[in-house]
């Protein structure tokens, strides 16, 4: 089973994660200026971008040698730099842009939470360190300062909620922020008053001829979806021949229309459920919201 996608915090760390973030907006004059102006959040936060791609082996010997026992390093390929001495933001200029958005944000957070600052002299992160299922408290820490402030706090989730419920009010409106198509689908459900929540898949791998699997990556539920359903058994994998598996688009379809299944929550009770779901073929995305309260009766899940 996968877990839930969980970069939350504490109450108290995330209200005081959450502070820093609006203290960044804030001094950056970032309110309410789309795309959520990066450039402006770094020169407040005194950090500098180094725009040349100098991330190769001899590069990080040279940082690592400099940075010592204060060194946090990573645990795969490095694709953020931040150097505490210097500091200095570099990035892996061969990633997509809205996923270096991401990183110098992540970055930035380390420098500019008061807290952060001085425990290292050089910070490397890679895919680990950036996930929420395998980041430390110190990397989870700058994964919510990096989303709180690209999506201005609450702005992202206010605009949502004066839209139709639906996938493809995050996959519009991140866009208008400067964010990826995941981080707006995640930041949509994980802040949402309803009880959803979304699956991400792995594109669909053909096997047996006509049919397929798609491997479960992440489960992101909101608040509340947690509250009624807790924590539900998903398979590892998804094919043609379930519900959800039945949802995946393929060829060059993007969507998939709403359609109904059933979970059971906590309690035993049955509620009935909306589901669609959306690809841009690096992922799937199938959201699912609870939409009544059904006979209690018990129902296996997909």
């Amino acid at each position: 089973m996968k877990k839930p996608d969980d970069s939350s915090l504490g109450a108290d760390q995330y209200a005081r994660v959450r502070a820093e973030a609006r203290r960044a907006l804030k001094q950056a004059g970032a309110f309410g200026r789309f795309p959520t102006p990066v450039d402006d959040i770094m020169d407040a936060a005194k950090v500098e971008e180094v725009f040349e791609n100098v991330l190769d082996e001899s590069f990080l010997a040279k940082m690592r040698k400099k940075a010592g026992k204060a060194l946090k390093s990573a645990l795969s390929k490095v694709l953020g730099l931040f150097d505490a001495n210097q500091r200095l933001v570099i990035v892996d200029r061969t990633l997509y842009a809205v996923k270096q958005t991401f990183i110098r944000l992540h970055e930035t957070g380390h420098g500019f939470m008061r807290w952060q600052r001085d425990l290292y002299a050089v910070v490397e992160d890679c895919e680990q360190t950036l996930d929420p299922e395998v980041a430390d408290l110190f990397d989870r820490e700058a994964n919510v300062f990096a989303s709180e402030v690209l999506f201005q706090i609450d702005s992202f989730s206010e605009e949502a909620e004066g839209h139709t419920f639906g996938i493809l009010t995050p996959v519009r409106i991140g866009k208008k922020y400067g964010a990826s198509i995941y981080a707006s689908v995640r930041q949509y459900v994980s802040k949402n008053h309803r009880a959803c929540a979304v699956l991400v898949l792995d594109p669909p791998v053909i096997v047996d001829g006509d049919g397929f699997r798609a491997s479960l990556r992440r489960f992101v539920p909101s608040p509340r979806f947690t509250e009624l359903f807790g924590r539900p058994e998903w398979q590892p994998y998804f094919t043609p021949d379930d519900s959800i598996g039945a949802m995946v688009p393929l060829g060059s379809r993007k969507m998939t229309g709403k359609r109904t299944l059933a979970l059971v929550d906590r309690n035993g009770g049955r509620h009935e459920c909306i589901a669609e779901a959306f690809t841009q073929k690096h992922q799937v995305f199938v959201l699912i919201q609870a939409v009544q309260t059904m006979t209690k009766s018990l129902i296996v899940l997909p």
